[in-house]
C-alpha cells in the first residue's frame, strides 16, 4: 500500500510565512496607533476652535439680560442633566438639549451661552462617572460637540433677534440653520479627519439628530417664553426630559432584543449553510460564493437595510431543500431524467417547509427561496411567476446562483470562463433574468476579476 507524505513547508518559506503575519499585525496596531493620533488632534483642534469661539463670543456679543450667577448655575445643572440622555433614533443617537439652549440664548447675555454649554457637557460627563479624572483627550470632544450652540447665538446676537419677540421668526428660523450649518461642520471635519467616516454617512446620520432638534426647537422657544420672567421654570423640562429618557431605555432594550434575536437567526442560517455543506460539499461552498455576489448586487442596486438582510439569509439558504434530494440525483454525473428534474426541482418548497417551521424571519426568508427558481419570462418553478411578481431578492439570487454555478466545475461539466458566463447572463437577460439585475450583477462581477488579477 502506498503511503502519500504531506507536503512539507520548506523551513525557509515557514519562516517567511510567520514574517508575514507579524508583519500584518505590526501593520495593523500602527495604523489604529496613527488613526489614534488622528481622532486626538482632529478633537484637539476641533475643541480649541470652539474655545476661541466661545471666548469671542463672550467678549464681542454684551446683549441680552444682565449676567446672574444663579441664572447660569440653574441653567448649567439642567443642561448638564438633559445632556445625558442620549436616545437612538433612525441611523444615530441624540440629545434632547433643544429643550434648554433655546431659553438659555433669551435667559443669559447671549455671549456667554458657548462657553456655559461646553462646560455644561463636561459637567454632564463627570456626573455619570464621578470618579474619572476628566483628561484633555476626553474633554476636547466634548468641547467639540458644543459647537453647535456657536451658530445660533452669533446669528441671535447680529442679527437683532432680542429681546424675545415674535416678530423676530425670521432670525430664529436662520438660528436653527446656523446651529445645523455648525454642528454638521463639526461632525464632518471630526468623522473624516478623526475616523475616516464618508462625508455621505455622516450627512445621514446628522439627518436624524437635526430632525430631533427642529422638532423640539418650537418647545425650547415656547419655553423660552415661559422663563422670560420666571427663569427658574426651566426646570419643568425635567419631567418631560426624565419620560424621554424612559422610552429611550425602552427602545434601546427592544433594539437590544431585536439585535440578539437577528444573530440568533443569523447563526442558525449559518448552521444550515454548514449541515447543507455537510451533505454537499458543493453546495456549501456555492451558497457562500452567491451570497459574497448577491451583497455586491443589493449595495449596486442601493437596496436597503431590510431587503440587504433577506437577501444574505436566502442566499444562504436558497439550497437548504436539497438536504431533502437524495445524493444520487445531487451528485450525478449527467444530465438529469425527467423524473429526477421533477424531484430536485421541488427543492426549493422543501427549503420553504423547513424554514417555515423556524418561523419568524426565517419564515419570511422560507417564502423567497421558494421563488429563487422563478424565471423573468414566466417559464420557471414552483409558481410561474413572472416579471415583477417574482421578490426582487430572489431575482437577485437568482441571476447570482447561474452565475456561480456557470463558473464552477460539475461532475458532468467543467466550468466556464468569466467572460463566456457573463455572455450567457446577457444572452438570458429578459428571458431567464431581470435584465436590472443583469447589469448590476455584470458590474460586480467585473469589477471582482479585477480585485482578483490585481491581487
Amino acid at each position: 500500500m502506498a503511503v502519500t507524505a504531506a507536503p512539507v513547508v520548506p523551513r525557509a518559506r515557514e519562516t517567511e510565512l510567520v514574517d508575514d503575519e507579524l508583519i500584518r499585525d505590526t501593520r495593523s496596531r500602527i495604523e489604529s496607533e496613527r488613526l489614534r493620533r488622528r481622532a486626538r488632534l482632529t478633537f484637539t483642534l476641533v475643541g480649541c476652535a470652539f474655545l476661541a469661539a466661545a471666548v469671542a463670543t463672550a467678549i464681542l456679543l454684551r446683549n441680552g439680560p444682565s449676567f446672574s450667577w444663579a441664572r447660569v448655575v440653574l441653567f448649567l445643572a439642567v443642561y448638564a442633566a438633559v445632556s445625558r440622555v442620549k436616545f437612538e433614533v433612525g441611523t444615530g443617537s441624540a440629545i434632547p438639549t433643544e429643550l434648554v439652549l433655546v431659553p438659555m440664548l433669551f435667559a443669559l447675555p447671549i455671549g456667554f451661552v458657548p462657553g456655559l454649554v461646553g462646560v455644561a457637557f463636561v459637567v454632564g460627563a463627570l456626573a455619570g462617572r464621578p470618579r474619572a479624572v476628566l483628561s484633555a483627550e476626553r474633554i476636547f470632544p466634548l468641547l467639540a460637540s458644543a459647537t453647535h450652540a456657536v451658530g445660533p447665538v452669533l446669528v441671535i446676537g447680529l442679527l437683532g433677534g432680542l429681546p424675545l419677540r415674535w416678530s423676530a421668526w425670521p432670525v430664529y428660523a436662520t438660528a436653527l440653520a446656523a446651529q445645523f450649518a455648525f454642528d454638521f461642520a463639526s461632525a464632518a471635519i471630526s468623522g473624516i479627519l478623526a475616523h475616516r467616516i464618508p462625508l455621505r454617512t455622516v450627512a445621514r446620520f446628522m439627518r436624524w439628530v437635526w430632525t430631533v432638534d427642529a422638532t423640539l426647537a418650537p418647545v425650547g422657544l415656547a419655553l423660552a417664553v415661559a422663563t422670560r420672567s420666571h427663569p427658574a421654570l426651566v426646570v419643568l423640562v425635567l419631567p418631560l426630559v426624565g419620560l424621554l429618557r424612559h422610552f429611550a431605555h425602552e427602545r434601546q432594550r427592544r433594539i437590544d432584543h431585536a439585535l440578539e434575536l437577528s444573530h440568533a437567526y443569523r447563526g442558525t442560517a449559518f448552521l444550515l449553510g454548514d449541515v447543507v455543506e455537510a451533505d454537499d460539499a458543493y453546495t456549501g461552498s456555492h451558497s457562500r460564493h452567491v451570497l459574497d455576489l448577491v451583497l455586491g448586487v443589493c449595495d449596486e442596486l442601493g437596496l436597503g437595510a431590510n431587503d440587504r438582510r433577506d437577501a444574505e439569509f436566502v442566499a444562504l439558504l436558497h439550497d437548504v431543500g436539497k438536504i431533502r434530494i437524495p445524493s444520487s440525483i445531487i451528485n450525478k454525473p449527467g444530465p438529469l431524467d425527467p423524473d429526477e428534474r421533477a424531484v430536485i426541482e421541488t427543492h426549493t418548497l422543501e427549503g420553504e417547509r423547513m424554514l417555515d417551521r423556524i418561523g419568524g424571519l426565517l419564515g419570511h426568508v422560507g417564502r423567497i427561496v421558494r421563488s429563487c427558481h422563478e424565471r423573468w419570462d414566466g417559464a420557471g418553478y414552483p409558481d410561474g411567476l413572472a416579471g415583477d411578481a417574482i421578490p426582487l431578492v430572489a431575482r437577485i439570487v437568482c441571476a447570482c446562483d447561474a452565475l456561480s454555478a456557470m463558473t464552477t466545475d460539475r461532475p458532468y461539466r467543467q466550468a466556464l470562463s468569466h467572460d463566456a458566463a457573463v455572455a450567457e447572463l446577457h444572452r438570458c437577460r429578459g428571458s431567464q433574468f431581470d435584465p436590472r439585475v443583469v447589469d448590476a450583477l455584470a458590474r460586480v462581477a467585473d469589477r471582482g476579476m479585477t480585485v482578483t488579477h490585481d491581487g
